[in-house]
């Protein structure tokens, strides 16, 4: 009888021996994970960031007329190029009208060049984008149906979708966990 509770006490002490191991592991492991995750957090608002400072400097680029003329030009030749039909309504921010309206037979002019296709172009001259948006145009077609949103903020958007990785690369390093590159 001694025996066996001499058996089951020190069963009892390996027991609470593995349990505290096991906490400590566990503690130890719930701690990496804390700080994984801060880390993540910090490099995703440092990510975040950037794509802010980016849209501000998008805003600025509106102030110098000759640049953004060109863009807007390149960005609804593109558009045009992107609906390729016969009829086609541009809207833009109420401030940039008189702009778009200038760039329009440059742009018409490109995209007959390169689409050997004729369009009939109309300016929106009462509903417009918002003011608030840092600029570019939207163009549609077939009544609203066909829409191309080339605002400054949407292209930043795909950019950043596409290219986000490399940036991440580019400031962190590569990442040894990833399996993906595609």
């Amino acid at each position: 009888k001694q025996w066996y509770q001499r058996r089951v006490a020190i069963t009892a002490g390996e027991k609470k021996e593995k349990n505290a191991e096991l906490q400590k592991k566990i503690q130890l492991s719930n701690l990496q994970n804390q700080a994984r995750l801060k880390l993540l957090k910090q490099r995703e608002d440092h990510l975040d960031e950037v794509v802010v400072n980016t849209t501000e400097k998008l805003r600025s680029m509106t102030s110098d007329i000759g640049k953004y003329q060109n863009m807007l030009q390149g960005l609804i030749t593109q558009g045009l190029c992107q609906l390729l039909e016969p009829n086609v309504l541009i809207q833009c921010r109420q401030k940039d009208l008189q702009l778009v309206k200038e760039v329009l037979d440059k742009a018409l002019k490109r995209y007959t060049e390169l689409s050997k296709l004729d369009v009939v172009i109309k300016v929106d001259e009462k509903t417009f984008l918002a003011s608030d948006i840092a600029g570019g145009v939207q163009l549609s077609a077939r009544d609203g149906k066909l829409l191309v949103t080339n605002t400054l903020e949407a292209r930043l958007d795909q950019i950043v979708k596409q290219k986000i990785p490399e940036v991440r690369t580019m400031l962190y390093g590569n990442n040894p966990n990833r399996r993906f590159f595609d």
